[in-house]
C-alpha cells in the first residue's frame, strides 16, 4: 500500500544543507524529493566531474536524510518515469501522492526561481517557499546597502559584513588596525617551491559515469571514475576545511595569486564545491578560520587569514547580492559589444600559448582553476580578443565544478569581462604578458616570446592588450584608474602603434591557430 503524505518538499542539487530547519524533526507526512534531470545536465555543456559531483553528493545526501528518519524519494537520471522537467515531475508527484501542500527552498539561480514561482502560481493546492538558511545575507541586503549608487564597491560592503558578524574585529575596529592586507598577498612561487598537496578522497563513481554515457549526456573534461577525489559529504567538507587550516592556510594568502605548472591548486582550500552545494555554511567556515587564528596566532599571520575570509564574506556574499540586484538584465549586458566566438581550443587546451594551455588543460583535468587563472589568463584573453560574453559565460558555467550561475555570471560577465560596464569592477582586468610572467612560470617554456609585440613568435597578449585599449578608448579613456595606459600608448610613435594594431588583427584572424 502506498504511503500517504500531506506535504511535498523539493531539495535542489545545491541545497544539501542537513542543518536546515526543515530537518529538525522527521515527519511521516512530509516527503522530500531529489531529482536528477536532463533539464539540469543539458542547459550548458558541463564538465563530467561537475555532473558526477552533484549527482553523487545528492545521492549521499538523500541517504543521510533517510538515516535521520526522513521520508525521501530519489529519482535518478535513468529512472523510467523521470520526466526530466522539474515542474512536470513535481506535478506528477503531487497527483500520485495526493499532496496537499508543496514547499521549496528559494533557489539561487534566477531561471529556477522563475520556474518554481510560475509553477506555484499554477497549482490548485497551497505552496510556500523558505530561505536556504545558508548565506549570511538576504537576496536584497546588498541592493539596500548600495541604494542610489551606480557602482557597488565591494570594500564598503565587506567592512559592513565584518562589523555585522563581528569577524576579525577588536571592538569596532579591525584587528591590527587594517581592513585589508591584500598588498601582502601577491607573491610568485619561488622557482623550486612545491606547494603542499591538497587533501584527496577516494570514491568509485563508475556507476554514475556509466549512466551518463548510457543516457547520452554530453559532457566535457576528464574523470577517473575509480578515484574521484572531491569532498561530497558534510563530513568530507569538514575534513577538507581542517586540512586547509593545518596545512595550507599558513601560505594561502601569500601565494593565492600565484600560478604554476607544478601545482593545480597551490594553497587554495578546494572548499568551493562544498560551500556552493551548501554542505558547509560560510559563517561556520569563517568562524572556524578565525578561531584557529586567535587560538594559534603564530600558525598563520593575519594576511593569510584576512585574505581567505575576504573571499568568503567579501566576494562570495557580494557577488550573490549583485546577482539578485541586477538579474535578469545582468545576463544580457555587453558593454563593449563584443561578438567573436570562443576559440575551439578553449575546449581542448590545444594552443601554443602556454599560460592558456595549462590553465585550460588543468580545468579539463580537474574541473578547477583558481581565481587568478580564471581572471587573468582565460578571462583576460577572452576580453582582449573580444569574445561575446554569452560564450564566455557558458564556458565558465560548464567547465568548473563550483560554477552555479549566481556566482559564475557576476564574476565572469562582471569582474572578468567588464560586460556590466563597471557595476562590479572599477576597471577592466586586462594585462599583457608581463603580469602573467610576474605571477607564474608559464612564460619560460612558451612558444611565444613574452617581451615581443611584433612577429610570429610575439606573445599575442602584448598586441591584443594595446588593441583592446585603442578600440575602446571612447568608453575607457576617461577612467582615472587606467589613464596611465593611454598616456603610455600615446607616447609611442604612430608607426609603432599601427604595427602593434596590425599584429593584433593578424592574431584575431587566426585565433584558432594561436
Amino acid at each position: 500500500m502506498q504511503k500517504r503524505y500531506t506535504t511535498l518538499r523539493l531539495i535542489l542539487g545545491d541545497q544539501l544543507n542537513e542543518n536546515h530547519s526543515w530537518f529538525e524533526s522527521p515527519s511521516e507526512e512530509v516527503l522530500y524529493v531529489l531529482l536528477e534531470m536532463r533539464q539540469e545536465t543539458d542547459y550548458v555543456r558541463h564538465h563530467i566531474q561537475k555532473v558526477v559531483a552533484f549527482f553523487q553528493a545528492m545521492r549521499l545526501f538523500g541517504e543521510r536524510l533517510q538515516q535521520l528518519g526522513h521520508e525521501v524519494l530519489y529519482i535518478s537520471l535513468d529512472d523510467g518515469g523521470n520526466k526530466h522537467s522539474l515542474t512536470e515531475h513535481l506535478q506528477q508527484l503531487i497527483e500520485q501522492f495526493a499532496i496537499q501542500r508543496f514547499e521549496y527552498q528559494l533557489p539561487d539561480e534566477y531561471r529556477l526561481d522563475e520556474q518554481l514561482r510560475l509553477f506555484c502560481a499554477s497549482l490548485s493546492i497551497p505552496s510556500g517557499s523558505t530561505e536556504t538558511e545558508h548565506f549570511m545575507t538576504s537576496r536584497t541586503d546588498l541592493a539596500q546597502h548600495f541604494e542610489g549608487k551606480k557602482t557597488f564597491i565591494m570594500e564598503s560592503f565587506y567592512r559592513k559584513m565584518r562589523r555585522q558578524f563581528d569577524v576579525l574585529m577588536d571592538g569596532d575596529q579591525p584587528v591590527q588596525g587594517k581592513w585589508n592586507f591584500d598588498h601582502e598577498n601577491r607573491k610568485k612561487l619561488p622557482k623550486d617551491h612545491q606547494p603542499t598537496s591538497p587533501i584527496f578522497f577516494r570514491r568509485d563513481v563508475s556507476k554514475i559515469v556509466e549512466m551518463l554515457e548510457h543516457q547520452g549526456v554530453y559532457t566535457v573534461g576528464k574523470i577517473d571514475s575509480q578515484y574521484f577525489t572531491w569532498p561530497l559529504t558534510r563530513e568530507e567538507g569538514v575534513q577538507t576545511l581542517d586540512y586547509f587550516l593545518e596545512e595550507l592556510l599558513p601560505l594561502f594568502g601569500k601565494y593565492q595569486d600565484a600560478m604554476s605548472t607544478s601545482s593545480w591548486s597551490v594553497y587554495h582550500s578546494r572548499l568551493s564545491f562544498c560551500l556552493n552545494s551548501k554542505l558547509l555554511s560560510p559563517l561556520e567556515v569563517v568562524q572556524t578560520v578565525e578561531a584557529k587564528w586567535r587560538a594559534h596566532p603564530d600558525h598563520a599571520d593575519i594576511a593569510q587569514v584576512e585574505g581567505f575570509i575576504r573571499q568568503i564574506i567579501g566576494w562570495r556574499e557580494y557577488m550573490r547580492g549583485i546577482y539578485w540586484a541586477k538579474m535578469p538584465n545582468y545576463s544580457t549586458l555587453n558593454y563593449f559589444n563584443h561578438d567573436r566566438r570562443l576559440p575551439d581550443w578553449f575546449w581542448t587546451g590545444n594552443t601554443k600559448m602556454n599560460c592558456l594551455k595549462h590553465a585550460i588543460q588543468q580545468s579539463l583535468d580537474y574541473a578547477y582553476a583558481h581565481h587568478i587563472q580564471r581572471l587573468m589568463v582565460t578571462g583576460n584573453f577572452a576580453l582582449l580578443a573580444g569574445i561575446h560574453p554569452d560564450e564566455v559565460d557558458d564556458w565558465y558555467l560548464g567547465i568548473y565544478i563550483d560554477a552555479i550561475e549566481w556566482v559564475e555570471i557576476t564574476n565572469t560577465r562582471g569582474m572578468s569581462q567588464f560586460a556590466d560596464g563597471g557595476i562590479v569592477g572599477t576597471k577592466p582586468y586586462v594585462s599583457s604578458a608581463n603580469y602573467i610572467d610576474k605571477m607564474s612560470n608559464y612564460c619560460g617554456s612558451c612558444f611565444y616570446k613574452k617581451k615581443e609585440k611584433l612577429g610570429d613568435e610575439a606573445c599575442p597578449f602584448n598586441s591584443l592588450y594595446w588593441h583592446f585599449y585603442d578600440r575602446h578608448r571612447e568608453k575607457l579613456g576617461k577612467n582615472p584608474r587606467i589613464g596611465m595606459m593611454y598616456r603610455l600608448w600615446d607616447k609611442q610613435s604612430k608607426e609603432q602603434q599601427l604595427a602593434i594594431l596590425e599584429q593584433a588583427e593578424k592574431n584575431l584572424k587566426k585565433v584558432d591557430e594561436l
